[in-house]
């Protein structure tokens, strides 16, 4: 069987980005910082539109706004961490921002129409050119390397970041450098589903992770391991359902493996209960 290029592309770009979603979800998942990542999903729609307006390469907007963004949530806030309040400041002016600059775009002349809007708002994984999926997964392969490399100690930080700061781990530097790589990611992330549903894609294996172990590191590890499964399962959907959006299927399974283990951990812990209460009688 010859697969068509363009799912050879989609499996590239896809599986190398959604290894780094797994591994950066899982932290955002542990270090509470959902919001931001639902934050950042919205920036990526403001900086890709923006760069359109200006009439340069979306992919320059997507990493400049979601880095420059995300290092500037975390200045804003504690430690190195956005909190709640400065995340809610900046949202709605943002999301405002974004709809100027979709609106700048569809009317300009060089503009004849929203799909590029569209693109950015449910992805374009099944597009992508070759050389779009190489780069893709270069740069997903650099996130993935670099969470890596500073896990241990933003676990450490993640766990307790007042004893992390007092043991001398530079608790803002890292802060500042996790949420570089959350907005990275959150870029990457916006050409395979889309501005609008990346936030599936960081939090539902993540989720998932946890949901199936305690083990930090074995949950950073199945974290990526779903997210990659899932890639794979929703192209693989979409390719055989056209009328599926790959996005779509995409977060359809990831959804579903979460609703899953969540069923699987509440189904077991009862039967935990009564298996004490017997072995104590």
């Amino acid at each position: 069987m010859t697969w068509p290029p363009f799912l050879l592309h989609a499996l590239l770009a896809g599986t190398a980005i959604a290894a780094a979603a797994g591994l950066v979800g899982y932290f955002v998942v542990l270090r509470a910082q959902v919001f931001t990542g639902d934050a950042l999903s919205h920036v990526a729609f403001t900086g890709a539109l923006a760069a359109l307006a200006l009439g340069i390469d979306e992919r320059f907007g997507l990493f400049v706004a979601t880095i420059g963004v995300g290092v500037a949530l975390g200045a804003l806030g504690e430690r190195g961490r956005a909190d709640d309040v400065v995340i809610g400041s900046v949202f709605a002016w943002i999301l405002g921002l974004g709809v100027f600059f979709l609106t700048l775009y569809t009317t300009s002349n060089s503009a004849g129409n929203g799909s590029a809007g569209v693109n950015v708002l449910f992805g374009s994984i099944f597009g992508l050119s070759l050389s779009e999926a190489v780069t893709a997964a270069v740069i997903a392969a650099v996130i993935a390397a670099a969470m890596v490399a500073i896990a241990r100690p933003l676990l450490f930080t993640s766990i307790d970041n007042a004893v992390a700061a007092a043991r001398g781990v530079p608790v803002r530097p890292l802060g500042y450098g996790f949420l570089a790589l959350v907005g990275a990611t959150t870029a990457e992330a916006s050409q395979a589903v889309g501005a609008l549903l990346l936030l599936g894609l960081l939090a539902a294996p993540a989720g998932t992770a946890q949901r199936l172990t305690t083990r930090p590191y074995s949950a950073l590890l199945i974290s990526a391991g779903l997210a990659v499964a899932e890639m794979w399962a929703g192209l693989a959907l979409s390719y055989t359902l056209p009328t599926l959006p790959p996005s779509f299927a995409i977060l359809a399974v990831a959804t579903g493996g979460y609703a899953l283990a969540l069923l699987c951990t509440r189904c077991r812990a009862p039967a935990a209960v009564r298996s004490r209460f017997s072995s104590r009688r």
